[in-house]
């Protein structure tokens, strides 16, 4: 898989994830004029831009995507996988899904990001589960 492919799956990502993509587009734009110009802080932020566009997700990374990565095969494509969801890319550490070596290469290449609400609707979901079992069990 080229790089490009990769960078493409990850824009569609960032597309469905409820980023706007005009507005990712708008400010890649303006990043890229203001650093065209030579001012610091557009470059800066032209470089930011591309970044956080460019970060794997990994609550939402197929096997194939999180592969790419130097260090992850498939044995740790399938317990990134099987880990989710992560607060914190750092949780892939934390939680010995990955060794610190090879989170240490991949750290900059990814992200964790939140899905709107799904985590506080799994929480109080949680919650209530546990409510209803504990009222069961006396």
């Amino acid at each position: 898989m080229s790089w490009r492919q990769v960078a493409a799956g990850v824009l569609v990502m960032v597309a469905c994830a409820g980023l706007p993509v005009a507005q990712a587009a708008q400010a890649q734009h303006k990043g890229t004029k203001a650093a065209a110009a030579g001012t610091k802080g557009g470059g800066k932020a032209a470089a930011g831009a591309a970044d956080s566009a460019t970060l794997l997700d990994i609550n939402t990374a197929t096997k194939e995507q999180l592969s790419t990565l130097s260090g992850i095969g498939d044995a740790y494509s399938d317990k990134i996988i099987a880990g989710r969801p992560y607060k914190t890319k750092a949780d892939l550490v934390s939680r010995n899904i990955i060794p610190s070596a090879t989170y240490d290469k991949i750290k900059g290449q990814i992200v964790a990001r939140q899905a709107a609400g799904a985590t506080t609707a799994r929480a109080s979901g949680a919650a209530k589960g546990t409510g209803k079992k504990s009222g069961a069990k006396h």
